[in-house]
């Protein structure tokens, strides 16, 4: 199933108490809002596994889950089902059945995000939750430049939060482009998998960059200095946008989550 969801007001991800317990220790999770309304159509409990967990204040606009539910539901009966017992910020846009063997998270081969931002002297009023704001004036070209220092496996412990439990800091960035759509700039990023926090601290290294504050080749620098705390700070979650994870074609999903 693909979900669509506004992180806005969700304390992230990843559910914090048992499947079908309610969450008592503030702000809900995304996690347990789609397993809510999932068991609510299926008449059980239902767990889901997704591709990629999201923080607080980041959205998705295709995060894959898989579960595993009755036979008798057809997909649009999923589908509508699901979103109609979902708030507002969530939504069902898709589910197609999928082989035994599948996996959202282990299945996928490629993940994709897109960090936007506005980039003007006044703060943004319209749009405000899917965007980060610089008042100083960004040279997209420079940091397009400076980022392709990035692209390959690499040790990214430049760019990870020292909360990141992943075992090991190798990834395989993929592709990774800054472009300039009038006064927004947009940070794009395809790779294997993400370390915490990684995305948003490449957007907070290659700000200097375009406001002129660290040379272009300050990326490759820091990528191969491995030292978190010489990079630039986290930006903002509000500007992130998880895209969705990328399937081999004999998955069988959809163009926009295919390789």
């Amino acid at each position: 199933m693909a979900i669509e969801y506004d992180g806005s007001g969700f304390s992230g991800w990843q559910r914090l108490t048992e499947p079908g317990e309610p969450d008592m220790r503030g702000e809900p999770t995304l996690q347990a809002a789609v397993e809510q309304a999932l068991g609510f159509v299926a008449g059980r409990p239902i767990e889901v596994v997704c591709a990629g967990r999201t923080d607080a204040g980041v959205h998705a606009s295709c995060q894959v889950v898989h579960f595993d539910g009755p036979a008798h539901r057809d997909p649009r009966g999923w589908t509508l089902g699901t979103t109609s017992r979902l708030p507002p910020a969530i939504c069902a846009r898709w589910c197609i059945p999928v082989a035994d063997d599948f996996h959202a998270r282990f299945s996928a081969r490629a993940r994709r995000y897109r960090y936007s931002i506005l980039n003007r002297a006044v703060r943004p009023a319209l749009r405000r939750q899917y965007l980060s704001w610089e008042r100083q004036p960004l040279d997209a070209d420079a940091m397009h430049r400076a980022a392709q220092a990035l692209l390959g496996e690499n040790d990214f412990s430049a760019f990870r939060t020292v909360h990141c439990q992943a075992p090991h800091a190798r990834r395989d960035l993929q592709f990774i482009s800054v472009t300039r759509d009038d006064d927004i700039v947009h940070v794009e990023v395809q790779a294997n998998a993400f370390l915490h926090h990684m995305v948003r601290n490449i957007v907070g290294s290659l700000l200097p960059v375009g406001r002129g504050e660290q040379p272009e080749t300050w990326l490759g620098q820091l990528l191969a200095g491995r030292d978190r705390t010489v990079a630039g700070p986290t930006a903002p979650s509000a500007g992130l946008v998880f895209l969705g994870p990328r399937y081999p074609a004999e998955c069988g999903l959809p163009a926009e989550v295919a390789l």
